[in-house]
């Protein structure tokens, strides 16, 4: 496994969350819930890799101010930091904007909910394990849920259905990157991890953020709804998540993402006057059920960790 490009680690607490982990779940899941907020209002002014590329510049200025000494990062680690800088921020993030232009704050904010699902597969694959059974009955749910979510944007057009798979594509990555974030965090700690990653996404949202300068015209809330989703969603709260998630093991800790569809439909119908029907619901409680059955420990595999 530690030769390997993509792998993952066990999380080092076994045992129940502490009060420790929830401050740091609460942080991360109401951060990244409004997020999606932040972007809608971003759209209003920025194009959408100009959003991505301010909001990677403005949380790597966040860490960079926080990170007073940076570990040594051993030379085998850094291809894993290039390719987690890629699936972790530069490439969700760059998907997240694109597809709000797309579709609602509030479907995107529900869509994510499905990450923990990705998580759990990927760590599948990576710990060459299956899942048991309430994992499995968990994963079959989300699926569900998600056709739930994305089958009212069938009627609405072919964008609307692209801005959905540009989000699941997103949700993809985003397994991807929170298992390969398991074992960086623990060798080299969360603010370390997350400025290399930033440095990385920095340099290849550069060229598609500075395309979409002349598109641009800033203006004061949507600058400031940027440098919040800067230092506050790209910053903090992913510094957040890393350290649960070198805790607890990737599965356990996606139950941050539980947070973020609430937050995001309660934002976007309060302070944008978003829709949301009554199926998306439906699907949302069913991702969110399926997600926590997926974080669950397994009864028949006590002695497995996540």
């Amino acid at each position: 496994m530690p030769g390997r490009l993509i792998s993952t680690a066990e999380g080092t607490q076994r045992g129940a969350f502490a009060p420790r982990d929830w401050l740091l779940i609460g942080v991360a899941g109401g951060t990244w819930g409004a997020s999606f907020l932040f972007m809608a209002e971003g759209l209003e002014a920025y194009e959408p890799g100009l959003i991505t590329f301010l909001r990677v510049l403005f949380g790597f200025l966040a860490l960079s101010l926080a990170l007073r000494r940076r570990t040594r990062i051993d030379r085998a680690d850094w291809p894993r930091l290039a390719v987690l800088g890629l699936c972790w921020m530069a490439l969700p993030l760059t998907l997240f904007p694109v597809a709000q232009q797309h579709i609602s704050s509030s479907l995107a904010g529900m869509l994510n909910g499905a990450t923990p699902i990705s998580v759990a597969i990927v760590a599948t694959v990576l710990l060459r394990r299956l899942p048991g059974r309430v994992q499995r009955a968990g994963l079959l749910i989300g699926a569900a849920g998600l056709v739930l979510i994305g089958w009212p944007s069938l009627d609405e057009g072919g964008n609307s259905a692209l801005g959905v798979c540009l989000v699941l594509v997103a949700v993809a990555s985003y397994g991807v990157a929170f298992n390969m974030a398991v074992p960086l965090q623990q060798r080299y700690g969360s603010l370390n991890v997350l400025w290399h990653v930033l440095a990385v996404a920095l340099v290849t949202t550069l060229p598609y953020g500075m395309a979409g300068v002349p598109g641009s015209s800033p203006e004061l809330v949507p600058t400031l709804a940027i440098v919040a989703l800067g230092a506050g969603g790209t910053g903090l709260a992913f510094v957040a998540m890393a350290t649960v998630v070198g805790r607890t093991g990737s599965t356990r800790a996606s139950v941050t993402v539980y947070l973020t569809p609430p937050v995001a439909i309660g934002l976007g119908v309060w302070l944008r006057d978003e829709t949301v029907e009554a199926v998306t619901i439906a699907g949302t409680v069913l991702v969110l059920a399926g997600a926590w059955l997926t974080g669950r420990a397994d009864s028949g595999r006590a002695g497995e960790r996540d």
